[in-house]
């Protein structure tokens, strides 16, 4: 289960770690069935969210109560943590602490050889994408089988995820087809020979591949939506009921968690028991929603609370309002950036609006990849309008573009335009200066410049300024 790249046998991937956003993006936007499939799917998932949201009176309360209940969080996480831990230790579960990835993996791959296991089955886990554990546990003989139906597609393709809620959504039915067909006859079922790319058909075929995983696997990894710190519960919503076959049937359970999906108190979680289903699948609630409460029913259960960078984003006065989202990929699917270019050109597992600010803040911005992720956004900021906990991802975005090392010919550049825009008499005069020299202007910038005129008219310099035309007439006078 190595990671390629490649989609499709002989089509790029649109995306690849390493290189800028703008590269991954240029190689997407020439995909034109990538682009179709974004399209199509992020539009009928906004759709849905629109619809159920407006049956709410109080979306704009429960918004703001999503938002105040995680900022007053984060700002007693300390004292909300060590709560957490107590309680499940308390109900016979086991809490590990990770600073980064390589503690986590380490802490994991161990508790899986404690067991005697070679192989585990997982809930979809953002978190556990995020560190690599999949790769991790492979060089330490284990093997991990995704049963989220989209990340079981992923992984027998050998592919990215692309989306948060929706990991293949670049993928159309027929290409999901081939790689069932492809792929499913190598993990101790044959493939079917008469498979369709029928949805149903689809389903059940993945239903039959996992079936026997289910209930042979001893041991399942999971994530969490969200953490109660006053009871020690874990939540996972999910729409499969994948999850609930891994959280109940193996003998240990190991959930890895970042330390923001903490919420106080029990009743909390209801205001996102409203807001995470109707902002991510545009259901009333999920089909699936599994709630524990340390070791249940016999099972061994391991908490491994995940730092990984977010006591930094935590310290951050404007990026800390990040680690509210409660990943519901809302943002993703009305971003056009992301409608465009879609999740891979990122290079990262979180894309899309919420990825542009994240993965920064998390990793910093020392790769050419991440500093150019804040430039990913044309700022409309539809995003914020749709985002349950109300980030305001555009003003982050604002910030981490400032906070960035620019080229010396922007600096430069800036420079002289705070030089100019100083003083109103020097603007006057290089007006005056540009409307005297209006027709040496060329229609297309030379050089670096001619990136702008490339894709739009330069506008015309007029004879007069505003300024001069005020004064010349009776406007100067009033």
């Amino acid at each position: 289960m190595s990671r390629t790249f490649l989609g499709m046998p002989g089509i790029a991937h649109p995306g690849k770690r390493g290189q800028s956003f703008p590269d991954n993006a240029a190689r997407a936007v020439q995909n034109s069935q990538l682009r179709f499939n974004l399209r199509k799917a992020t539009r009928t998932i906004r759709a849905r969210r629109a619809s159920v949201v407006n049956e709410l009176p109080d979306w704009a309360e429960l918004r703001q109560a999503g938002k105040a209940i995680k900022d007053h969080t984060l700002r007693n996480l300390g004292t909300y943590l060590v709560q957490l831990e107590e309680a499940v230790t308390k109900a016979g579960g086991h809490v590990h602490w990770a600073a980064d990835a390589d503690e986590a993996n380490r802490i994991v791959a161990g508790l899986v050889k404690a067991t005697g296991e070679t192989e585990v089955v997982k809930v979809k886990s953002m978190a556990t994408q995020e560190i690599g554990l999949n790769e991790a546990l492979l060089k330490e003989g284990i093997t991990a089988y995704e049963t989220d139906l989209a990340e079981l597609i992923v992984q027998l393709g050998d592919d990215w995820p692309s989306h948060i809620l929706v990991p293949a959504i670049h993928r159309n039915r027929s290409e999901i087809r081939e790689i069932f067909a492809d792929n499913m006859s190598g993990w101790g079922r044959p493939a079917p020979d008469d498979l369709t790319d029928d949805p149903a058909a689809l389903a059940e075929a993945a239903r039959l591949h996992l079936r026997e995983r289910f209930l042979a696997s001893k041991v399942a990894i999971s994530g969490a939506n969200f953490m109660i710190a006053e009871t020690g519960t874990l939540v996972v919503l999910e729409s499969e009921g994948n999850g609930r076959m891994c959280l109940t049937l193996p003998e240990t359970l190991i959930s890895v968690v970042g330390i923001e999906k903490l919420l106080p108190t029990w009743r909390d979680l209801e205001v996102f028991l409203q807001l995470l289903p109707r902002s991510s699948t545009g259901e009333r609630m999920n089909p699936y929603t599994s709630m524990w409460t340390g070791a249940t029913e016999g099972q061994d259960f391991h908490l491994v609370l995940l730092d990984n960078g977010r006591t930094g984003v935590l310290a951050d006065e404007v990026g800390r309002q990040a680690l509210r989202c409660i990943r519901c990929s809302a943002c993703l699917n009305v971003c056009p950036v992301y409608e465009r270019a879609g999740g891979h050109a990122y290079g990262s597992v979180y894309p899309g609006p919420i990825g542009a600010i994240l993965t920064p803040l998390l990793r910093g911005m020392e790769s050419e990849l991440d500093r150019s992720l804040p430039y990913a956004s044309s700022l409309c900021g539809a995003c914020y309008e749709v985002c349950p906990v109300a980030i305001d991802i555009p003003s982050v975005l604002v910030e981490l573009r400032a906070r960035a090392r620019h080229p010396w010919t922007e600096r430069a550049g800036m420079a002289a335009a705070g030089w100019v825009f100083n003083r109103s008499g020097r603007l006057a005069r290089l007006q005056r200066i540009g409307g005297q020299m209006r027709t040496l202007v060329p229609k297309r910038l030379p050089g670096p410049l001619s990136g702008w005129t490339d894709t739009r008219d330069l506008p015309r310099v007029p004879k007069e300024s505003f300024r001069d035309w005020w004064n010349r007439t009776d406007g100067g006078s009033r």
